[in-house]
Order: structure tokens, then sequence, then C-alpha cells
């Protein structure tokens, strides 16, 4: 499908940059070219959308779509056994088509959840990946994982530092700048990570004018672990590297203490917040006082093993009922602040502030229209926090994207979702013989 002319309202707006309002979206050639309460006269179909909700496209900064075949690998196990004995022998019975078509699923399930943009730290087949991203036609943050080093990796998944460098920088060549996509370098974990691959990744990074997405500060052990081999915390030693800044997004970023939060403030280092998964496996960050420090955070759902609920809804409304009893404190992460963070900021952490999270005359045409008649959300007092608080999955009706509609009135326009999601049952079973993985 092309990207079409469109007018949608009479609905409420929320713009997120500015203060939301009742009346008119207007968009031409994918980009948004009219905001206000009253119509133009210049577009050339509408979408009636009279008692309903306009808000920019979620933006989910961290989300493995190599993994979506494996959910419900990652249940009740220690983050090392998950990785060690579950997820790297899941991904390494992964072929080119699996991958395709696990990003496939991955990308229909976040367009039903109102997502229009996706980072991706990454997998072994990004060309499978790719396409899968390209055919449902999501905008992506695409990466390869790239390891190097560390103990517990499987035989067929070693590679040296130039080899993994090299194999980005190909994917690079391939990808950058091909349908909605970019290319986004990348590094799993300081366990599996020397400093030269950290070095040269975000260096790379840098020059292509992206964000490097690394794991970090993910559990006690980790801190422990670079401690003894490199003399200090995680977060410490990217910054002795040099590598820490607004160009390296640190995901999860859950054990940190006052000094390390300053140091991602001071640095203007992004953070990807997981709260499923964080809650499920790792613990529990202290997001609001990283918000309060001047910390830029976004929010992510990371992958199906880790989170099986892969959506950024749940994540809006669990976020900040984490913080609020993290804190005894009610009125930390008020609503308006997640959705930002779930928007504005998201975009911004993945360096795409100009393309996407906001809705603003000459940005590109990327949201979602909300179906607020449900029992759920039709007696909120207040629909703008009720965004946060009361949405669920079924209250997104259409998605657009780049101007295309990539769901529309509660259909996936681009593939027929039943025979993909038959195909996925399928295909995730026999990755799970073929893994030795017999789970349940």
């Amino acid at each position: 499908m092309k990207p079409v002319d469109l007018r949608i309202g009479p609905a409420l707006v929320v713009p997120v940059a500015s203060a939301p309002f009742t009346g008119y979206v207007e968009v031409t050639a994918g980009v948004i070219t009219h905001l206000g309460p009253e119509p133009t006269e210049a577009a050339a179909a509408t979408t009636a959308a009279a008692g309903r909700i306009v808000i920019p496209g979620l933006v989910n900064t961290h989300c493995h779509t190599s993994q979506q075949l494996g959910r419900g690998l990652g249940d009740d196990v220690d983050l090392l056994t998950w990785l060690h004995d579950r997820i790297w022998p899941y991904e390494l019975a992964l072929t080119e088509a699996d991958a395709e078509l696990s990003a496939l699923v991955c990308a229909i399930e976040q367009i039903r959840n109102g997502v229009t943009l996706i980072a991706d730290p990454g997998g072994r087949h990004v060309d499978g990946m790719a396409r899968g991203l390209a055919a449902a036609g999501i905008r992506a943050l695409l990466g390869r994982s790239a390891m190097d080093s560390g103990d517990g990796r499987p035989p067929g998944d070693r590679e040296s530092t130039e080899e993994v460098l090299a194999a980005q920088d190909e994917l690079v060549g391939r990808w950058h700048g091909k349908d909605r996509m970019r290319f986004s370098y990348t590094l799993r974990t300081i366990f599996n990570c020397s400093d030269e691959l950290i070095t040269e990744t975000v260096q790379r990074a840098r020059r292509l004018g992206t964000v490097a997405q690394m794991h970090v500060a993910e559990i006690p052990e980790e801190n422990e672990h670079c401690r003894a081999t490199r003399g200090t915390t995680t977060v410490r030693h990217l910054d002795r590297l040099g590598v820490l800044g607004p160009d390296l997004l640190a995901v999860h970023a859950v054990w940190l203490d006052d000094e390390e939060i300053a140091l991602l403030a001071d640095r203007g280092a992004p953070v990807s917040h997981n709260a499923a998964s964080n809650l499920k496996i790792l613990g529990t960050p202290r997001i609001a006082d990283m918000l309060d420090a001047g910390v830029l955070v976004g929010l992510g759902t990371d992958g199906a093993p880790s989170n099986n609920r892969m959506s950024i809804i749940d994540e809006m409304w669990l976020a900040a009922i984490v913080q609020k009893g993290l804190r005894r404190d009610p009125t930390v992460l008020p609503a308006e602040a997640v959705l930002r963070m779930a928007t504005a900021d998201g975009a911004r952490a993945l360096g795409l502030a100009d393309v996407a999270g906001t809705l603003e005359v000459g940005t590109a045409a990327d949201l979602v229209v909300i179906d607020p008649l449900t029992a759920n959300f039709a007696t909120a007092a207040d629909p703008v926090s009720a965004l946060v608080t009361a949405l669920k999955t079924e209250n997104v009706e259409s998605v657009l994207c780049d101007g295309e509609w990539l769901l529309l009135d509660r259909r996936i326009t681009r593939v027929d979702e039943a025979a993909v999601l038959a195909e996925a049952a399928a295909r995730a079973a026999a990755v799970r013989r073929r893994a030795g993985l017999a789970i349940g």
C-alpha cells in the first residue's frame, strides 16, 4: 500500500509536544501538513473519527524481533540460565526464514499495540529480520547482536572482533535507509564484548549518525564481573572508554548507584526501561530517580521470552505503578510523563525525534487512532491520563505509519494475519525441537 492523503477527525488530538485539542490531523504524501480545530480544504479523503482519540505512534526502544518464536522459553529461570541454556540455543537453531517470520509476527503484535517505531537490538539473521519488518511496514532501527568474547556461548556462535564489525558494516550498506529502516550497531553485554568491540562499535554508530544499543547493568553479577575484569562497574567503565553519551542507548540499567545515574545524566546517555522483563528477571531500576536527575528514558518491551506480553501499552501502566510503589509516592511518574516516555522521549532516545514521537506539522505521519468506547476506558474522567492508566490493546483501532494504514479498523492491512500466525506456531515448535528445548 502507498501513503494516502487524508484528513482524520474530528477527534481528541493529543500531539504530546503541545496541548490536546479537539479537531483534525491532515496528511499529505506521508507528512503531517495540518493540525487544528478546523479542517482545510486540501485533504483528498476523510477518516471519520468522532469520539476517537489520536496520538503519536508509540515507540518501543527495545524489541527483540528474532525472539518472537521463543515466547515462553524464559519463564521462571534466572538471567544466566535464561541466556545460556534457553536463548542462545534457541537463537542458534533459527534459520533465516525463521527469523523473517519471527520479525513479521513481532511487528504485527507491535502494530496492534499502537507501535510505529521499534529498536531491534539484533539477531544473527538480519536479512531475514529486515525482510519481515519490511513486509509489515513498521519503522525500525535494526541491528545485529554483537559478541566477541565471554563464556557460555555455543560453539556455532563465536566470532572475532573483526568478523563481528565486518558483518555489521556490510549490513549498513544493505539496509540503512531502505524502506522504513535504519541500521543500528549493537552490543550484547559487557560479559560478551571486548573493550575494542565496544569502542569500535560506538565509533561506527557515531559516524553513521545513529545510536548504538547495549544491555547495561542488568544484574549485580554483571557489575561484579566488570569489577573483576575491568576494575569498576559497567557504567563507570563505559564512561572511562569514552562511549557513554547520547549515541549509546543503555538498555535496562537496573543496578546503578547515585553516581552512575548522575553520569548518565551528565553524558546525556539515554535509557531504555523495560518494566515487565526487569521485574521478571532482573530487578527494579530507579526510573523515578533517573528522571529526577535528568536522564532521558524511553520504554521497551524486550523480547517475547523475557516478557510474554509484548505491549508498550502494558509497559506504560506498569512503569508508572511500579515506580509509585518503589518510592511510596503516588505523585511520581504522572501519566503525562509516562506518555512522553512512550512517544517523544522514546524517539529522542533513538535519535529519531525528527521523524517520530509527536504530532507536528512537517513530521512523518505516524499516529494511532484510539477507540475509547470500551468498558475499560469509556467512563474515564480524564481521557489523556487514561491513555496510561486505562488503555488496553483492544482500544487500538487504526495505526498509520509514514502515511500508510498498517492497521485499519482493527485489520492488519499488508499480510494475511491468520495464515502468518498459523505458520509461526508450527515454526516455533520446530525451532524448539531443533534446539532441544522441551519446555513444559
